[in-house]
């Protein structure tokens, strides 16, 4: 696969783009497979680091979802860019690789690795999820006793369980709104955090569909599936910069005072 071929078929993921760049370097990288420079929208892949197309289609895509990324989103991309719209944007540019077949997920087709998720899944993240849903149970247990003799459950959790309070209360909503076990302890949490019952039915409902953290959290940020309105992200960035100046030029202001009382007479 060329440099024309990879573009061809990375435009096939995403066509209404700004225009870009595919580079092969001719080398091989210790440090990385590839990088993207938003300046010049030029993914430049080091092509002697891959033993088949698939590993470089791989980074290709990876690189052409930071170029997504940086082109449209309304707030400037910081340094660091793996954020989670960078991800949500690479899962979902992996994920039509996949239903276009220009891209094998080995995860899903090799034997060795399905036996090996099934197991994972089974045995430690459903166990382990069951397991911590009924440690929410004892813990509602533990908070009736302390209401019973007076006590501070906080106390009892932070000092006797050191555990943290978030923690427990956690666990305890994972009992209560009986959230699935099966997605594992992490998601859980992610879902027991939800107050609104059809957000948090959402939510399970879409790690039930292989939907990646990362997909959910940006669907929960947002309130919806749908993007949010540029206009007021920038505005509510805005807002943020001139709280930040503000409060940075009080402090400057703070130091300067201070620097005046404890500076000797000249």
């Amino acid at each position: 696969m060329n440099q024309d071929q990879v573009k061809e078929q990375l435009l096939r993921l995403e066509e209404d783009v700004e225009d870009f760049f595919v580079i092969f370097s001719g080398k091989t990288s210790k440090k990385v497979n590839g990088l993207y420079y938003p300046n010049t929208h030029e993914i430049i892949l080091h092509n002697k680091n891959f033993q088949n197309d698939n590993q470089l289609i791989y980074t290709a895509i990876h690189e052409f979802a930071h170029h997504v990324h940086a082109t449209r989103s309304p707030l400037p991309v910081g340094p660091k860019p793996h954020t989670i719209e960078f991800r949500r944007i690479l899962h979902e540019l992996l994920a039509k690789a996949e239903e276009l077949e220009i891209y094998q997920n080995i995860f899903r087709s090799n034997p060795d690795f399905i036996a090996l998720t099934h197991r994972i899944r089974t045995r430690y993240l459903s166990a382990g999820g069951q397991l911590m849903k009924e440690f929410g149970q004892v813990l509602i247990e533990a908070q009736q006793l302390c209401d019973r003799h007076h006590a501070r459950f906080e106390d009892y959790v932070q000092r006797t369980l050191c555990l943290e309070t978030q923690t427990a209360n956690s666990m305890i909503r994972m009992h209560a709104y009986d959230v699935r076990p099966e997605v594992g302890y992490e998601n859980m949490k992610i879902v027991a955090s939800i107050g609104d019952p059809d957000r948090r039915d959402e939510a399970q409902q879409a790690f039930a569909e292989g939907k990646s953290r990362d997909a959910v959290r940006a669907i929960l940020r947002t309130g919806s599936s749908e993007e949010p309105d540029p206009a007021t992200q920038l505005q509510k960035e805005r807002r943020r910069i001139e709280r930040t100046i503000a409060s940075l030029q009080s402090k400057l202001e703070d130091l300067d005072r201070r620097l005046e009382l404890i500076s000797p007479a000249r």
